[in-house]
């Protein structure tokens, strides 16, 4: 077989291979994730880590008690029960590929923010809003697929109400050293199809009407959704975890 690179060009600056490097280790051969329709859901990754499969919430529990998840789980999706509280995974991660699908209530009720309002809580403390921002102005780093409180989506690309809509998120967590942050967390979030955040650097964690510090946490953590009193349904919940080439 005859060589598939070349052992006789540069080494690359960080260090480890050449370029064209006939030894590099070739990419993982997976099946790619399957297309969501309006009627149905796509199929993950074969690589992926399912998180929420349209059949039950076994992988979820209550955020605030540790107890079983209380929201709802029918026709392939689940949905807020208001009151129930938040929910996470019991799943932990860090650097990850993360595709979420959700759809406001088809009953239109309420404005600004309370209106199909909830949110998806990387590592449990960075929030990308849920709501419905279709024909429903507020304030702009609180819209749909906005960093709460810190940065708005670059447009707003929001489906009607009712309608199933795809949040594909690149999650680089904050590192920390000494205590202190050492590269602030950084998100990539794709909504429908839209780039409406490339690789922008999180301020700290998110919150309402204030600004917090950057404050020291394991680098793994849940995934949690919001119980915010909307009817928000959530499907087809999966995610990739991601490592750094070997590079400075």
């Amino acid at each position: 077989m005859a060589s598939l690179g070349y052992d006789d060009t540069p080494i690359l600056p960080y260090g480890k291979y050449r370029v064209h490097d006939s030894a590099r280790p070739q990419p993982r051969v997976i099946t790619p994730a399957g297309p969501s329709t309006q009627e149905a859901p796509g199929t993950p990754p074969s690589d992926a880590v399912v998180l929420f499969d349209g059949k039950d919430l076994s992988g979820w529990i209550s955020a605030k008690t540790g107890d079983a998840a209380g929201w709802k789980v029918e026709n392939g999706y689940m949905e807020v029960v208001p009151g129930t509280g938040n929910i996470r995974t019991k799943e932990q991660f860090g650097d990850c590929q993360l595709h979420i699908e959700w759809a406001a209530p088809v009953v239109v009720k309420g404005e600004s923010q309370g209106r199909g309002n909830s949110g998806v809580f990387l590592m449990g403390r960075y929030e990308i809003q849920v709501l419905d921002c279709y024909n429903n102005p507020t304030y702009a780093d609180g819209t749909a697929a906005g960093i709460y409180g810190q940065y708005p989506p670059l447009v707003n690309a929001s489906r009607k109400p009712g309608e199933w809509q795809t949040y594909d998120i690149i999650w680089e967590a904050p590192r920390f050293a000494d205590g202190k942050i050492a590269r602030p967390a950084r998100v990539t979030v794709i909504w429908n199809g839209v780039v409406v955040h490339h690789a922008t650097k999180l301020i700290g964690p998110t919150t309402h009407r204030q600004v917090l510090p950057w404050v020291e946490h394991p680098p793994v953590g849940p995934l949690e959704l919001q119980d915010h009193g909307d009817l928000v349904r959530y499907r087809n919940i999966w995610y990739r975890p991601l490592k750094e080439y070997d590079q400075p």
